[in-house]
């Protein structure tokens, strides 16, 4: 048998790949010195990346910018889930996310958050769900894992650096750190890659440039839709709610704002 398989593969006409292709699908990072270490050239797709911090601002939201803004140009929503402070709409703009596809939504409970995160991700329609959950135990992110495959959809889940030393099914978990030029990133898992590896990288200045996906975008104005998870009274993920006034302090993404691309929050 091996002997026949070797005849084969010595025909000309046999063609070789010098590139394996990856299993899994990947979305381009927007940096060419990231994609050069993430396993296929991307952001792992359809699974969970855990980015571990020990304090907001060091560069964990700018680091994922560039795939924000394609995948908000897909048709599906980019949903983020119980932030710490508000997300400041202008900057996200100036990062070319689609206003009107970026979904905030305020649990009133931490239970009511893991239903939310787990619903987002299974549904279908969000094609990125970012979270910042408190203590998860390892069924807890096995079912989140599950839901992003079942879901086609791209988990990231912020955590605290000292979750570093315990187990997680995710695909990707890497810790940043701040450095005085630039921001530090150690890869502490990469599935199909190799850990271990650490990259300082200037955030604020993609080497490449992802180009976003062209659709038609829904009617309504620009601006950030943000909700309310309600589990157990209504049979849907979220139902919006009327707006108010801010009464937190905005996420640290301190842009300048472009003009013509001026957004409004929606906040409960």
């Amino acid at each position: 048998m091996n002997d026949a398989l070797h005849e084969l593969l010595r025909q000309p006409g046999i063609w070789r790949t010098t590139h394996a292709t990856p299993e899994f699908p990947v979305i381009p990072s927007g940096f060419a010195e990231l994609d050069a270490i993430l396993p296929g050239g991307g952001w792992q797709d359809r699974a969970l990346t855990e980015v571990l911090h020990d304090q907001s601002g060091l560069g964990e939201l700018r680091l994922l910018m560039p795939a924000l803004a394609r995948l908000s140009h897909s048709g599906r929503w980019v949903a983020m889930v119980g932030p710490p402070n508000i997300p400041y709409a202008p900057a996200l703009a100036a990062q070319g996310l689609d206003l009107s596809r970026v979904l905030l939504v305020h649990p009133r409970r931490d239970s009511d958050a893991l239903w939310a995160v787990e619903q987002a991700l299974r549904s279908g329609t969000c094609a990125a769900v970012l979270a910042w959950p408190g203590q998860l135990s390892n069924r807890q992110l096995r079912r989140l894992q599950l839901a992003a495959e079942s879901g086609a959809t791209w988990g990231i889940l912020f955590r605290p650096g000292a979750m570093a030393g315990h187990a997680s099914p995710a695909a990707i978990r890497l810790r940043v750190q701040g450095h005085p030029s630039g921001t530090t990133l150690e890869f502490l898992k990469l599935r199909n890659g190799n850990a271990g590896q650490k990259l300082q990288l200037d955030v604020n200045h993609p080497r490449t440039r992802v180009l976003p996906v062209t659709t038609e975008k829904p009617a309504g104005g620009p601006g950030l839709r943000t909700v309310s998870s309600i589990p157990h009274a209504h049979p849907g993920l979220v139902r919006e709610q009327p707006p108010r006034e801010p009464d937190r302090p905005q996420l640290p993404l301190p842009l300048e704002e472009t003009p013509g691309r001026r957004g409004h929050l929606r906040l409960v």
